[in-house]
This record gives structure tokens, sequence and C-alpha cells, in this order.
């Protein structure tokens, strides 16, 4: 069964390439009319009864949640005027060690980010044991300022959270699974071979935390947790998940959900490649924004050091201006989020609350015409924050621990009270047509 949709793909992208060469796109922000073929139906007909729509509580009534790869706060934001970032870390001898420049495309051994690099890196609460899971100190980094502007220039016009804390401790799998269902099953780390429910052989498992925070048992993949998408679903409440791939890529988190991947949504609201989003808001005949979306990208414009690419702010720049430059913009909230923190060095220790977390600090960006202007935002939040505001905004119930406990993203960011301000783009070296233009992705993702 054909689960993606690359024919709408090929074409949106054609339709930019027209258009660039009759001089109707340019500059270095995204442009409106990035597609100009109608967009495909979002639902599938006769499938599954449609809800009564239920009505935003706050001016919001459209959340996106980009979410990119593998960056402590100290490691994206070091320096950051009014934030909480340390340009030095402690290593296991207690000696301070300065953070070194090391740029996305800078070599640097395996930064490891696993159960294993959580527990040495945060040694207790001691935040001194990154130089006994990675070699040669890599791990007391940051990306220099230069490779994120468009980030900056992000958290001067919005909302930069620095008390944003994973709500796992591990690594990507986990933390898309918490993103999408406020919890994981008490599993840790990443599936051991083939996973998802496309699958079911033996190496379709997945380890589970212990009560004394080691490997457990192995689970099947393949589960039926109650998500977001399932409580919007019940609402009336139109959801997408955009991802690079939808087929063996722990990035698209719906795959191992298993009433997800066997029942309509997987076909009406699991979309790739995830460049079909810009193609999608911005296309001139129907754009289509659905009230709440995920964007996972591909690997080469993740922020993910694996990866040797600096195309990320880029990336998430044009999915900024795509939003801010469409009609959903009065009504959009757009929160960029970090999976983990990847390995790198953060001076924060995280708040235990379970046995599964709190991980280490990540960076989240609030953009909104409702969000405060230059804002630092010290409030702690967890990644069961986003799934809570969600919750809040259509008065939905909560899923887990997680976004039962969190304080609503909204939380410092938004002031609906005021005046919806107007759209300024973000300048970016590559425009939302340099995205369209590339080919769909057979590069895996990471796989951790």
């Amino acid at each position: 069964m054909q689960r993606s949709r690359p024919s709408l793909f090929h074409s949106a992208a054609a339709s930019v390439l027209s258009a660039l060469a009759i001089g109707a796109l340019g500059g270095c922000s995204a442009a409106a009319g990035l597609g100009t073929t109608p967009n495909v139906a979002h639902a599938t007909a006769g499938v599954r009864a449609p809800a009564a729509r239920r009505r935003a509580t706050t001016p919001i009534d459209h959340v996106v949640i980009v979410i990119q790869e593998n960056r402590s706060f100290d490691n994206l934001f070091q320096g950051y005027p009014g934030a909480n970032t340390q340009s030095y870390g402690l290593d296991s001898q207690g000696n301070d060690v300065p953070l070194k420049p090391v740029g996305f495309t800078g070599k640097v051994p395996s930064v490891i980010h696993t159960l294993r690099g959580f527990l040495g890196d945060y040694d207790n609460g001691n935040l001194d044991g990154w130089d006994t899971v990675t070699k040669k100190d890599a791990a007391y980094s940051y990306v220099p300022a230069a490779q994120v502007q468009p980030y900056l220039v992000m958290a001067r016009q919005y909302v930069l959270a620095d008390e944003m804390f994973a709500s796992n401790i591990d690594a990507s799998f986990v933390a898309h699974q918490y993103l999408i269902a406020g919890q994981s099953n008490d599993e840790v780390d990443f599936p051991q071979g083939a996973w998802g429910c496309n699958s079911h052989g033996k190496t379709d498992l997945i380890y589970q935390l212990t009560a004394q925070r080691t490997y457990g048992a192995q689970v099947p993949v393949c589960q039926n947790p109650q998500t977001l998408g399932d409580e919007l679903d019940s609402a009336g409440v139109s959801w997408h998940f955009y991802a690079a791939a939808t087929m063996g890529s722990i990035w698209s988190a719906y795959q191992a959900v298993s009433h997800i991947y066997n029942g309509p949504d997987w076909t009406s609201d699991v979309v790739t490649p995830s460049s079909q989003f810009l193609a999608d808001v911005s296309n001139p005949s129907k754009p289509y924004l659905a009230n709440v979306t995920w964007i996972t990208p591909t690997f080469t414009n993740s922020d993910h050091q694996g990866s040797k690419s600096a195309t990320g702010p880029t990336w998430v720049a044009s999915v900024v201006n795509a939003v801010g430059q469409s009609q959903f913009w009065d009504s959009t909230v757009i929160f960029v989020v970090w999976d983990d923190w990847g390995g790198w060095y953060d001076h924060v220790p995280p708040p235990q609350l379970d046995l599964d977390g709190l991980g280490f600090r990540v960076p989240l960006l609030c953009i909104s015409p409702y969000a405060q202007q230059g804002v630092v935002n010290h409030t702690q939040l967890e990644f069961g924050s986003i799934l809570r505001f969600v919750e809040n905004n259509w008065s939905l119930g909560q899923l887990a621990a997680s976004d039962s406990r969190a304080t609503p993203a909204d939380t410092g960011c938004l002031n609906y009270s005021q005046a919806p301000r107007t759209f300024v783009p973000i300048a970016s070296v590559h425009p939302a047509s340099f995205f369209l233009r590339q080919p769909q992705s057979a590069q895996p993702p990471d796989d951790d």
C-alpha cells in the first residue's frame, strides 16, 4: 500500500521551480505560492465518522510542533543574553573544561546519548561525567553563533525557553513517543532492529527500564497507546504528522502505534515527505494547515551532528516563514524543540520526577503573533508541556504522567490580550524552494 504522497510533492516542487524560472519567487525567505496544484484531500471519506468540531479556548487554532535533533541548551544557545548558560563544564576529575566551538559540520567522536550516556553524564546529579562517556572531551562543545543565526533571530523576535527539559532521559525514539503520547511504556533507547508495526519479527523489540534504571525485558515496539492524535480525532480537531519517511524511521512516531498504522489516520494524517508541509501551507489555490501539526526533518536538515550538515536552521526558518506569510499566522503558535540533549554538555541538573525523567535541557522556541518579544522564559517545562497546552486549548483530557504534571507550554510565552503581531520574515540562506527541490531522501535518519 502506498502510504506517502510523492506525486503531490513532485508536482509542488515542479511548480516552485517553474515559478522561480519566471521570477515569481526570490529572496532569502519563504514566499507565498510555493505550490500551484490543488491540495489532495486531507481525510479518507467513509472510514471514520467525523466528530463535531470542538472550538479552541484561546485565539490559537493551529499548533505547529517542529522537532529537531540532539542539542542541549548550552550547546545551541551558548551565551544568549538573559539565558542561563555556562561556558565551561566539570569533568570526572573535578576540573573545569571550557566549552569549545564545534560547528554543525565539525568532526568529533560519536557523542553518546543513550541511557548509558545519561547515567554517565548525570553521575547522580554531579553533572561531571561527560568525559567518561564520550572520548576526547568532545561533549564539552557549543555551536558558534554564526551557524545558528535564524534561531537567534527567532529568539529575539519571540520567546526562548531556557528551562525546557526532555520528559525522558534517553534518545530519539522514546522522545518522539513522548511528543505524541506523553509516555513510552518505560521503554529505553531505541528498537534493536527492524521496528514499528510494519514488521513483527524477533528484532522488532525494545528494552524497558527497570526500577533500578537498568535494561530490563524486551517488549514489542508495535503497541497501542492512546495518543494525542486519538484525542484530537475524538474532538473533531484535525492533525497531521509530517515525516521525511514513514517506513523504517524512528522519527515517524505513529508507525509504532498499531491502531494508527493500521487505521485511517495512517493514510490521511501521516504525510511524507516533511517538505510537503511547505507546499500545503503555501498552496495558493487551497492552502492547508491542520489544527495540530508535527514536523520531523530529513537527517540532512535535522541539526544532528552525524549529518555533517548545517541546513537545520534554514529548514526551520522555511517552516516558520511559510506559516508567517500564510493566512494562518494570526491563529498559530509554532513550538520548535530539540528531541534530546544529544550527549552535549549542559550545566543545569534535570529534576528527577519519575523513573524516566526528566532528561537534560533542550531549547524551546515559542513563535506566534501572541508571543512576547525577546523574552527568555524561565518557567520549568517539559515535552508534556506541549501536549498539555494542546489539551487545554481544545478541552481534552490528559494521557499520562508527563502531560498531567506539566506546566502548559504557553505559560510565560503567549499573551492573548495583545493584538496579533505582524510577521517579519526570518532571513535565511536557503528559501523554501531549496527544500522543495531536495529529492525524497533515502538516507536513514538517526538510529538513536
